[in-house]
């Protein structure tokens, strides 16, 4: 969550489908189930997507970041498929794979669509390898993915400036691009507490909220922190497919103590958090 640029990578570069343990999702990569099915958590990958290929040559270019989303997001069209009217929105992007073959191939298929397969691949001849509740998730993967993400990939595109309701309220590409402008390049936000520290961090902790998850959670907020804001917005999807299970939005984030982390309870459905001594703040 600190290394942006290891997160791009995460999301742009062939993925390891193994397992140790019928606990060990690590195939999913920096994903997790309710990512992938339900489509939440989205708008910090595809930042970080955009910031990784937006600032390629130093200055910005939106319009090479738009077409990088547009590969990344490609879904090849059905056979049966009638060609696109100028005025449709296209899910289909193998043109650009010239451009950007690393996340899109000739056929359409984008890293997400590749990835998604795969997955579902393992789980289904790896049956003995995972768990029931795994398994069970493969065949909605199979059937259901690909309409639902072809829906999400026109909504992504549709205009800022929708003068219609279906613009409101939802994720698209408009948005995406404006954060990733404002966010800047990736960067390795990366560093080490003082022992001091850590001694602060330890003796706070709650039986039962690992001390790795803890510190995490706090250099991001230190990292992350607003010039002006106290607070900082935590996305909790992403932290979920970064330790690999659900404990942190179902169990760890409701440990943790105030004299650590502070939650805003009147936050309209954002998870939003700031540092309780001043002592962390660097």
């Amino acid at each position: 969550m600190l290394n942006e640029i290891g997160e791009f990578k995460a999301y742009t570069e062939k993925p390891v489908y193994k397992c140790s343990s019928k606990r060990d999702l690590s195939f999913l990569g920096r994903f997790s189930f309710e990512m992938i099915m339900d489509f939440i958590g989205l708008n910090r990958v595809l930042t970080i997507i955009a910031r990784g290929f937006m600032f390629r040559n130093g200055t910005p270019d939106i319009d090479y970041a738009r077409r990088a989303l547009c590969a990344w997001c490609s879904i090849p069209d059905k056979k049966t498929a009638a060609p696109k009217e100028e005025w449709q929105f296209r899910t289909d992007f193998r043109d650009l794979h010239d451009e950007f073959p690393e996340i899109v191939d000739s056929e359409g298929r984008g890293w997400l669509y590749r990835h998604i397969h795969s997955i579902e691949r393992f789980i289904t001849k790896n049956s003995d390898l995972v768990s029931k509740a795994t398994l069970s998730k493969a065949e909605p993967l199979r059937k259901k993915f690909d309409s639902a993400w072809r829906d999400k990939v026109k909504q992504l595109q549709i205009s800022l400036y929708s003068p219609d309701t279906k613009g409101a309220w939802i994720m698209r590409f408009d948005d995406i691009l404006a954060d990733a402008l404002e966010l800047g390049r990736l960067a390795d936000k990366s560093f080490s507490f003082s022992d001091n520290e850590k001694a602060y961090i330890a003796e706070h902790l709650p039986v039962g909220l690992p001390y790795e998850t803890a510190e995490t959670v706090i250099a991001y907020c230190i990292a992350n922190k607003p010039y002006d804001p106290d607070y900082v917005v935590l996305p909790i999807a992403n932290f979920d497919a970064y330790f690999g299970n659900t404990n942190f939005s179902r169990k760890w984030l409701n440990m943790f103590p105030d004299s650590l982390l502070v939650r805003d309870r009147q936050c309209f459905g954002v998870c939003r958090v700031r540092l309780s001594d001043i002592n962390l703040l660097h």
